[in-house]
């Protein structure tokens, strides 16, 4: 949350990052499989609803730092946005960017703010940001879609922050976004297929069954374009198990 400090500036809560080693086997796991293996864990639906990828082919993995809005109520919200940058919220979350990390913004589904614009979004990637993740829309969306980093998005606006309904509320805290709750610290999964969120309780197991997972569909998928039996290899029978198993220790050495 904001708190002043007693020299009167923000102070807002960093978040604990996972091993890096974790972080790089869940992006090469995909967000459709971490989905699917999280359902088989308990958690019925992690993806993040709403936002979708508008940098194609982009892929990230990392720890979520997370931004919320809430709707504006002018009596509560008086910030100069000149007179007073510093009371921007917004650019708090970016601060704490470390190399790899995702920002996850609860922007309330809102097609009229533009949570963040290009230069705040070069900071991000010259900090080694890997993506943002918006339950809403960014500015100047031409240019940010060239800075290389990953962009899921409702969509883009010329709008500011808080120019019309919503305004930054807290960062580092638990959020809604895009229906599904994100904590800070998770580790946040995205590629063509969306975002995907991987609490950080269930990232090691997550690895653990989804390598094996992704192990198995990749023999599948030789065997299924050389024309196999989709009976046989897809999901992997029991039938096949030894023929995969065998395909697995030849990958070996």
């Amino acid at each position: 949350m904001l708190r002043q400090s007693v020299g009167g500036t923000v102070e807002t809560p960093d978040i604990v990052r996972p091993p890096a080693e974790l972080v790089a086997g869940l992006a090469a796991v995909g967000s459709a499989t971490a989905s699917s293996e999280l359902s088989r864990l308990g958690v019925r639906n992690a993806h993040i609803q709403g936002p979708v990828s508008a940098t194609p082919g982009k892929t990230v993995a990392g720890p979520a730092l997370t931004l919320q809005f809430m709707p504006k109520r002018e009596d509560l919200y008086q910030v100069d946005e000149y007179a007073d940058p510093e009371r921007q919220l917004h650019r708090h979350v970016l601060y704490h960017t470390q190399p790899g990390d995702v920002v996850v913004v609860d922007a309330r589904a809102d097609m009229g703010s533009g949570v963040f614009g290009e230069m705040m979004l070069t900071y991000f990637m010259g900090r080694g940001g890997a993506g943002v993740v918006i339950d809403g829309c960014v500015r100047d969306f031409g240019k940010a879609r060239q800075l290389g980093i990953g962009l899921w998005l409702r969509g883009a606006t010329p709008n500011f922050h808080t120019q019309t309904d919503i305004v930054p509320h807290a960062v580092n805290v638990p959020i809604a976004c895009g229906g599904t709750v994100v904590e800070p610290g998770d580790i946040i999964v995205a590629d063509d297929d969306g975002a995907v969120v991987v609490p950080i309780g269930l990232a090691e197991a997550l690895l653990a069954t989804a390598s094996e997972h992704a192990a198995w569909e990749e023999f599948s998928r030789e065997r299924l374009a050389e024309g196999g039996d989709m009976r046989r290899y897809y999901p992997l029978s029991e039938e096949a198990r030894p023929e995969y198993e065998e395909w697995v220790r030849a990958r070996r050495g």
